[in-house]
């Protein structure tokens, strides 16, 4: 004994350090474990309540309480007490459902924490299993006829539903991605960036596209993407370009333009001519008198000279 208590001392002089997280991880688990306490009480005394108003109600029935309540007011008295403790237990396993599925369908946020769908985490595994459970045990409506057994045990699983899911969502925030490799940290972080491209609308659509091809080639292997997870990012990414942001498409040209460059040349759009300056004004034309008649110098003058042709001084 005596050596164990040396060993342990020894153990504490050299790792006292270690009080400080072990403080914190056991406030941690007594906080969990005071809410999720303090929750089953509320739903005990409500139970109790419930059990307490069913009594009362019977023994209105057979008599043995005042003032009297008839059968059918009993009854509608306890439809009534089921019914909306159902109705408080619907909203509070919607809620929680809701929670999960914004894991479930993000894949942002599957990338963030990738324990909340990896069914191979302790804690994770065991907040599937206590959905399934609550799942099964729902009643189809509020208004469907349940026995006080079945509305009890449906209590109980909508709590440790809410308690398993509180513990497995802070796990797995405590995780993150540290139970991957750093080669596969690193796909993560491609994945993420990739995701964000994505699903930007000022990128155009073949980066959306060729993001999200590099977003499933990053993931393979490393998460396993649900059909409603799929279908949810390819409905982001499927998003057109806003109508200000649009290319505006080109001018139509003319086929026989393009293969001809004459007709190019013809078909240019002309600049606009230079301004031209204001002509400068002329003085007004002289008026000029009948003109001298010019004689034609090919005119024939002498008839008989053209009349009689000229010897030939040979004959």
């Amino acid at each position: 004994m005596q050596e164990f208590l040396n060993g342990f001392w020894a153990f504490a002089g050299h790792y006292w350090w270690l009080i400080f997280p072990l403080i914190g991880v056991a406030g941690g688990i007594a906080r969990s474990w005071e809410r999720a306490s303090k929750q089953r009480h509320e739903r005990r005394m409500e139970t109790l309540r419930l059990k307490g108003e069913i009594k009362a109600a019977e023994l209105a029935a057979r008599g043995q309480a005042t003032p009297r309540v008839s059968p059918r007011a009993v009854a509608a008295q306890q439809a009534q007490s089921s019914k909306e403790l159902l109705e408080r237990l619907f909203a509070e396993h919607d809620a929680i459902t809701s929670r999960w599925l914004d894991y479930e369908l993000d894949v942002a946020k599957m990338i963030a924490f990738p324990a909340m769908s990896d069914g191979r985490q302790p804690l994770t595994a065991a907040f599937l299993r206590a959905k399934k459970t609550a799942d099964a045990l729902r009643p189809g409506s509020a208004d469907a006829k349940v026995t006080e057994q079945q509305v009890s045990e449906y209590l109980d699983a909508v709590g440790s539903y809410a308690v398993a899911f509180e513990v497995a969502e802070k796990d797995a925030r405590r995780l993150r991605d540290s139970t991957f490799t750093d080669a596969e940290r690193k796909r993560l972080e491609r994945a993420q960036h990739m995701l964000k491209v994505a699903v930007d609308q000022s990128a155009t659509a073949a980066e959306r596209q060729t993001a999200y091809r590099r977003v499933r080639e990053e993931l393979d292997g490393l998460i396993d993407l649900s059909d409603a997870a799929v279908e949810n990012l390819e409905k982001k990414v499927a998003l057109q370009l806003e109508p200000g942001h649009a290319p505006e498409a080109a001018p139509a040209q003319d086929p026989i333009a393009q293969a001809d460059p004459i007709a190019q040349a013809t078909h240019a759009p002309q600049a606009d001519p230079l301004p031209q300056p204001d002509p400068i004004p002329q003085p007004d034309p002289i008026p000029v008198r009948d003109p001298i008649p010019v004689r034609d110098p090919l005119a024939k003058t002498d008839p008989e000279r053209h009349a009689a042709p000229l010897r030939n001084p040979e004959h």
